[in-house]
């Protein structure tokens, strides 16, 4: 496996909070705190932009992708617009969450609780090419549902 460095800077609302981290040996995601001073409630269908109190350096061959917790959207119908967010290599803002709230009843979002997971992934570039056509598969055209399953 490999592992890097990130360089992260904290933010004055970040204080006294631990630094984000991966939860077991086997995690992908690096976990994402609620930087809030106050207690945010989110009522059903409503969302809101959460603090995580971080900036990060990303070394330009990444990304970081910001993800939903399964918990909190299986327990509690919370989960991510944008999904995955992505912040660029050359993004140096605080990263900040997008959280919805799919449920039926009212949920709070307090300082210090994991609302999301960070993954860093490798990135790779494109260079678009026009051609006049393109090969040929089995699939061909076939959209949505296309294959039957």
């Amino acid at each position: 496996m490999n592992e890097i460095t990130i360089e992260v800077k904290t933010l004055s609302h970040f204080e006294g909070l631990p630094l984000p981290q991966y939860q077991t040996e086997g995690a992908s995601g690096i976990d994402l705190l609620a930087a809030c001073q106050e207690p945010m409630t989110l009522h059903p269908g409503e969302r809101a932009l959460v603090p995580t109190g971080i900036l990060i350096a990303i070394p330009k061959h990444l990304e970081a992708q910001i993800r939903p917790r399964s918990g909190l959207a299986i327990k509690h119908g919370i989960t991510l617009l944008n999904t995955p967010g992505t912040i660029d290599s050359d993004y140096r803002g605080e990263i900040q969450v997008i959280l919805i709230n799919h449920a039926k009843e009212a949920f709070t979002v307090t300082r210090g609780m994991r609302i999301a997971q960070m993954v860093i992934a490798e990135v790779v570039k494109a260079k678009l090419e026009v051609v006049d056509n393109l090969d040929g598969t089995r699939r061909g055209a076939g959209g949505f549902g296309h294959t039957g399953h």
